[in-house]
């Protein structure tokens, strides 16, 4: 983990088990990237109506509301609304 402001980032190694090269469905799998929103849940319903693929619909966890989207290139992208 690395303490960068305003935006934490972290590199971990993958799960022991796992073969990151086998998995061809998506792009960025092994890859957890979130965001922090003021509102998660307009944010969903904003991209929803555009067309946009969401992944995990929205539901309220450790971290406020939050939901999974697939950016342009199939990234999955996890919102989330609590600081």
């Amino acid at each position: 983990m690395f303490a960068t402001r305003p935006i934490a980032f972290a590199v971990r190694e993958p799960l022991p088990g796992v073969d990151l090269d086998a998995v061809v469905p998506r792009p960025g799998h092994g890859v957890a990237l979130w965001l922090h929103a003021d509102d998660a849940q307009g944010l969903h319903d904003h991209l929803a109506a555009a067309g946009v693929t969401v992944l995990a619909a929205p539901s309220d966890g450790p971290f406020g509301r939050q939901f999974t989207f697939a950016d342009p290139d199939g990234y999955a992208v996890t919102v989330h609304d609590q600081a």
